[in-house]
């Protein structure tokens, strides 16, 4: 990069991270800009595998329109059980700049309530870069952070102002766990650390008048097999950082997907049991924003 020292928060100063890559927990410190790649294989540029409207999101975020959803491809988690393994774990659209600008603008051309960035961490230069344009050509939607939860909270701190709602998915706390299906084992500490750093930046989900989201924190939790106890962690954890307006989803769709057949522990759907018992401890700590979409299902099984 030439010229004068980029400003911090700029899209050029971004870019400085690349030479040295440190956007995710991981440090990898590879020279982005020359082609090397760390743990997510990401380049310079954003890679993109599709883009429309999603209708199955929460519903604060899908509304009547939909989400203007971007899937974005790698991933800085190695989840064996991922259920878009071909998206997270393979390449797709090398997009420059100039065109992600677009397909935002086109996003809200087409009247969708949001820009749904899925996985975005690996792409940040380009995303934000691409979000600077699109807004000095009027963009104005709120912009989804929809992540797996080990992000870093410096890189969380630098992205103040541009992200409006933050959604991670809270996976475990347990230490042995994670290191065995996420290849991560730092990602309860991590995951906790940065979901205050988003608290702190955008407060609790905030809804219009029309109960569709504009700011705030969506927190997700896809319970799983065998795992009560670090289900019921979690959700204690979620309310002691954001308290009882926490809007936290709840999620029962495991399915065994990618290398999950492989491990016992992994090789089957959740059953009733598991998934009751995490609505009950939700219900418990009075974190019902997010049960409530889930009516009349859930609070009619008992």
């Amino acid at each position: 990069m030439t010229g004068s020292t980029p400003q911090p928060g700029s899209s050029a100063s971004w870019y400085e991270h690349l030479k040295y890559c440190d956007l995710c927990p991981r440090q990898c410190r590879v020279n982005r800009l020359a082609g090397n790649t760390g743990f997510c294989h990401s380049g310079k540029d954003a890679q993109i595998s599709s883009v429309g409207p999603h209708f199955g999101e929460e519903p604060p975020l899908v509304g009547l329109k939909g989400s203007g959803t971007i899937f974005f491809n790698r991933c800085n988690l190695g989840c064996i059980f991922c259920q878009n393994a071909t998206i997270s774990h393979q390449s797709g659209q090398t997009v420059q700049t100039e065109y992600l600008a677009e397909v935002f603008l086109s996003i809200q051309n087409s009247g969708y309530h949001n820009l749904n960035l899925v996985t975005p961490t690996p792409h940040l230069p380009a995303i934000v870069h691409a979000l600077e344009i699109a807004r000095s050509r009027d963009f104005n939607l709120p912009v989804i952070y929809n992540c797996g939860g080990y992000e870093s909270s410096e890189t969380i701190k630098m992205l103040r102002g541009v992200i409006d709602i933050y959604m991670p998915d809270i996976k475990s706390l347990d230490a042995d766990w994670c290191s065995r299906f996420l290849a991560a084992p730092d990602y309860p500490d991590i995951a906790l650390d940065s979901l205050k750093t988003m608290m702190d930046q955008v407060g609790n989900l905030q809804l219009n008048t029309s109960g569709v989201a504009v700011r705030g924190l969506l927190v997700r939790h896809l319970v799983m097999p065998f795992q009560e106890n670090d289900t019921r962690a979690v959700l204690d954890a979620v309310y002691k950082i954001c308290g009882p307006e926490a809007y936290v989803n709840v999620m029962d769709q495991y399915r065994p997907c990618f290398q999950a057949f492989r491990h016992h522990g992994l090789s089957r759907p959740i059953n009733r049991s598991e998934w009751m018992n995490a609505v009950e401890h939700a219900e418990k700590l009075n974190l019902t924003r997010g049960l409530e979409s889930k009516k009349p299902y859930v609070f009619n099984m008992k």
